[in-house]
């Protein structure tokens, strides 16, 4: 009986490697894993003895060879396989041990080379793993070194694994194969993700308790090529994190990366529900908190800046079912570990390129678009109407622009003072979003700028606005009834700016 041993990750491999020769295999190996597994006083045979051709072209040549795959390949149940590899000289292969070059972790590096890319696509391991797994009946494949230890004891121990289990292990192959040739398929599209055809590749980080009702199963999964964001983040305190934590923790992250001033979110179902930018952090939390603080109850906090002390401490009194940072201080720490029921997220910086793809599935299949980021610069914004926005208003039209892409459409946002003071969100009509967020903000509205993700469609949009105060509208335009709409608020003294640009989020 034979095994083969090549992998690039040598964790546990001389363990294998031993359990393997206890279980009466020999084994055969390659250049670095073949030192190994030498080194740890076990026998191993050189590919290239075996095969009698030597390593070419600096080891890009090893294992591609028949008297490896005919060993791999070859049908135990097939008198006429078994014929043709006593003609040729050939023993079968039983096991096969691999795993691949570093390619994700190679271009996960902002500088890396084209070259120094293509030398980490691995051929002969994904070729070996793919010919030990066709074959899984009769060959045993290992990609996982989580495996080496029950593989190894059964086989050490003369148990053969089930076909079940090489069933399973086989699985376990072709989905590591097939990660793997997404990652390089994604990095040769060069950014393009509108090819004719798309893979994601995504490896597990965690199950979650349940999805988002108790009778769905959930896991959370890390994109192949992807670093940083809410994925990454390490928990420092509480309890468990479940499926709607981590939509909410996203939804309240996002919407504070998205500010280059500090600022703090608060978010409930998926849409802020406060939201403000000031330079001192407990400020900036406090006013967010003010801008709903019924909706805040149960919600996720989020800050773009080190959490503060102050700003921990500021949230006594409300319980909130997580907290996320960028960082934190030592005492600050010290105060949200007291909440025992609230999670505290920390989110590191991305470490390389990632991509900016939205991707939603659909019955039969998926959409996919790109992330809705677009530079935009509020002095460039049309002033249609016969009053301009004064400093200030235009100051907080671009903050309620801003807050109002990461609300549910149809969208309102009522703002004053770099502040949400109300929203409308998710309704069918756009005036009723009027309503809601003129409800929400109460005598707040006085004086508040006023921000729709889309065209207004209809004049009485402004004239209710109007009533509850507002001064100064930004919308994108666009509709037919551009004129009627400037029209009213010229009558009612109201500033208004066209985007021409909208932020759908439905």
């Amino acid at each position: 009986m034979k095994a083969i041993l090549s992998v690039f990750d040598k964790t546990g491999v001389s363990d294998m490697a031993r359990a393997l020769h206890e279980a009466g295999y020999e084994l055969v190996s390659t250049g670095t894993t073949g030192g190994v597994i030498a080194e740890a006083g076990l026998p191993v045979t050189q590919v290239s003895d075996l095969t009698g051709s030597p390593e070419l072209l600096d080891g890009r040549v090893k294992t591609l060879h028949p008297k490896i795959h005919a060993g791999i390949l070859a049908r135990r149940d097939l008198e006429s396989h078994a014929a043709q590899l006593a003609e040729h000289g050939i023993d079968t292969i039983d096991v096969v041990v691999g795993n691949l070059y570093p390619f994700v972790e190679t271009v996960s590096n902002p500088d890396v080379t084209l070259s120094d890319a293509l030398e980490n696509i691995d051929i002969g391991g994904p070729t070996l793993i793919r010919a030990a797994s066709k074959n899984f009946p009769h060959v045993t494949v290992v990609v996982d070194p989580a495996d080496y230890e029950w593989v190894g004891q059964r086989l050490a121990g003369g148990q053969e694994l089930s076909l079940e289990e090489r069933r399973g292990l086989a699985f376990k192959a072709f989905q590591h194969v097939a990660l793997y040739d997404t990652a390089i398929a994604r990095y040769l599209a060069d950014g393009d993700p509108f090819t004719d055809e798309f893979t994601l590749g995504f490896t597990r980080v965690s199950g979650l308790r349940y999805g988002e009702n108790p009778h769905q199963q959930a896991s959370l999964y890390r994109s192949v090529l992807s670093s940083g964001g809410i994925v990454a983040a390490e928990q420092l305190h509480g309890p468990e994190i479940s499926y709607n934590n981590v939509m909410d923790a996203d939804a309240a992250w996002t919407v504070v990366s998205d500010f280059a001033e500090p600022a703090a979110a608060i978010v409930k179902h998926n849409n802020p529900c406060g939201l403000a930018a000031h330079d001192d952090q407990p400020t900036a939390y406090q006013r967010a908190l003010e801008g709903d603080p019924v909706s805040a109850y149960g919600g996720i906090v989020a800050v773009n800046r080190t959490l503060t002390a102050a700003t921990a401490t500021a949230m006594k009194g409300t319980f909130y079912e997580i907290v996320v940072a960028p960082d934190y201080e030592p005492a600050a720490l010290e105060v949200l570990r007291k909440r025992k029921k609230t999670r505290v997220l920390q989110v590191p910086p991305a470490k390389g390129p990632t991509e900016a793809l939205d991707l939603r599935k659909v019955s039969g299949g998926a959409l996919l678009q790109t992330v809705d980021a677009i530079e935009e610069d509020p002095s460039t914004w049309e002033v249609v109407t016969e009053r301009k926005p004064t400093g200030e208003e235009l100051a907080d039209l671009a903050f309620a622009w801003k807050a109002a892409k990461h609300i549910k459409s149809n969208t309102i946002v009522l703002a004053r003072d770099r502040t949400m003071v109300g929203m409308g969100a998710g309704q069918p009509n756009r005036v009723t979003s009027v309503h809601l967020a003129l409800r929400i903000a109460g005598d707040k509205s006085k004086d508040s700028v006023l921000a729709s993700d889309a065209f207004m469609p209809f004049a009485d949009n402004v004239e209710l606005a109007a009533k509850g105060g507002v001064v100064a509208i930004a919308q994108p335009g666009g509709s037919m009834r551009d004129q009627e709409v400037i029209e009213a608020a010229d009558r009612l003294g109201i500033a208004m700016v066209f985007t021409g640009t909208r932020h759908f989020r439905h």
